[in-house]
């Protein structure tokens, strides 16, 4: 029988796939993903050329082709114009044609031309990398079968299927669609999982819309980004710089009055004032549902799509949508309040043209006038608003 220079027992064969493999679901994350497209972090060259000809090998994908539809993602989320969602497009399509719609959209040459810029445009990538991209992963083969013998071929097959299923697949698409959030985005990214170590970190996709220029994925204490770890270990070997990570947020309890600290505190932590707000619009609408029972039988409306609507940014709603919420929460005087008073907050970070000072005032009449409301949630949710620093 034909063997390979290297001959290993089956559960060998089984590691060293998931080790090639997982270098490449770490490379797309460090440097397609948060060095490329997010600028997140700075690679010493060494690095940078490392994962640049890892990918080539592996993938055949071109640098700026990923980091321009990468970009256009988050510009376009949700939209008719994003490449891949699966809110758009249906989960089924993202499981089943991921790599087929990103191959698609790296013909766009509009999304190249005003996504990709600052990708490398060295001799390298011009004369091998994006020239001869489809070279790279025939190299492997060949290489696979050498070391491996005829299983070569079975582990070079897993590798070039593993970035489409976990990248384009399970990211784009279960990313968008299952799992749960810590912020509440713009969008419909989820957290599939808190603890991001088969595809490098980017399970923690919700942090990452929340923060999309932070170089660590994980936020909370029970959650656990391997990429991170990573960069941290390039870090202390010179490799890379870290140039940003998500802000902690921090509370003086001593403070009763808003201020500049605060705002900036708000809006930069928004996505996370906004998913505590949820939790509160959560309760109330749980207590209310009795009183609402006859008008949501009256307008055709289930408990979940009250739910979804009432937690949902209103201009993602369609305009018959908003009606009827409107006729609905017209029911009951304390969720009305709650509601309107979250689009009166959201306010606060989307009026660009008013100044800090005015913005710092506008929030502290909201406090007020939330403290006032008589409604528990309101007010505590407004105290706690106010310490934050």
């Amino acid at each position: 029988m034909i063997s390979g220079l290297v001959d290993l027992p089956w559960w060998g064969y089984v590691l060293v796939t998931l080790m090639l493999t997982h270098i490449t679901i770490a490379s797309i994350t460090i440097y397609l993903h948060r060095h490329q497209a997010h600028r997140a972090l700075e690679l010493h060259p060494l690095a940078s050329h490392f994962f640049r000809l890892w990918l080539w090998l592996t993938t055949g994908m071109i640098t700026k082709e990923w980091t321009a539809i990468h970009r256009k993602h988050h510009a376009k989320c949700e939209t008719l114009d994003d490449p891949h969602s699966p809110q758009i497009l249906g989960i089924g399509r993202l499981l089943k044609e991921g790599s087929e719609l990103y191959r698609k959209e790296a013909k766009n040459l509009e999304t190249l031309t005003r996504y990709g810029h600052g990708t490398p445009d060295d001799w390298l990538e011009r004369n091998i990398y994006s020239k001869h991209s489809a070279k790279g992963v025939t190299l492997t083969l060949i290489i696979d079968l050498i070391l491996f013998g005829p299983i070569g071929l079975t582990i070079w097959a897993i590798q070039m299927i593993w970035s489409p299923i976990m990248a384009a697949g399970i990211v784009n698409g279960v990313g968008h669609y299952w799992g749960y959030r810590n912020f509440q985005a713009e969008d419909a990214s989820r957290n599939i999982v808190p603890w991001g170590i088969l595809i490098g970190g980017e399970e923690l996709h919700n942090n990452h819309h929340a923060y999309a220029t932070s170089a660590r994925l994980s936020n909370k204490w029970y959650e656990f980004d391997i990429g991170w770890m990573y960069i941290c270990i390039l870090k202390l070997i010179g490799l890379a710089k870290v140039k940003k990570v998500a802000p902690k947020l921090r509370f003086n309890m001593a403070k009763t009055k808003c201020d500049l600290d605060t705002l900036h505190a708000v809006i930069s932590h928004r996505y996370e004032v906004l998913a505590k707000y949820a939790k509160s619009l959560k309760h109330a609408l749980a207590k209310e549902t009795s009183h609402l029972s006859e008008a949501l039988i009256h307008h055709g409306i289930d408990r979940s799509t009250i739910k979804r609507w009432v937690l949902a940014d209103s201009k993602t709603l369609q305009a018959h949508e908003r009606t009827q919420l409107s006729l609905v929460l017209n029911k009951t005087k304390a969720l009305d309040k709650m509601y309107c008073m979250r689009e009166e907050l959201m306010s606060v970070w989307q009026r660009s043209s008013a100044s800090g000072d005015e913005l710092v005032k506008q929030l502290e009449d909201w406090c007020h006038r939330a403290e006032e409301s008589g409604i528990e949630a309101l007010e505590k949710f407004s105290r706690r608003l106010r310490c934050y620093a």
